[in-house]
């Protein structure tokens, strides 16, 4: 499918951008091989395939949602300049 200036001139105001005169030809072509692309996806028998949308058979595996004992904030709070028992202390910027 060849992108005309019509077209071209229906997607920027589908997708609210202005693309500029001297980079027109340039999205015309590259508009075009996608296009092309989608249309040599679609001629590919895809019956009796089922949508994939996980990589991982069976779902995705979880943990148990439990309680651990971390002590990031401790090490995190070693590279403070001033702290407050488990917080950062800074400067009062609203008065």
């Amino acid at each position: 499918m060849q992108i005309d200036d019509k077209m071209l001139e229906k997607l920027e105001k589908l997708s609210a951008l202005k693309i500029p005169d001297d980079k027109r030809e340039e999205f015309k072509g590259q508009l075009s091989k996608i296009v092309d692309f989608v249309d040599v996806l679609n001629e590919l028998n895809l019956d009796g395939i089922e949508a994939t949308v996980s990589t991982v058979s069976g779902g995705t595996p979880l943990r148990d949602d439990e309680p651990r004992k971390s002590d990031v904030i401790d090490i995190i709070l070693q590279n403070a300049p001033q702290k407050q028992g488990k917080n950062f202390e800074v400067p009062k910027i609203i008065e």
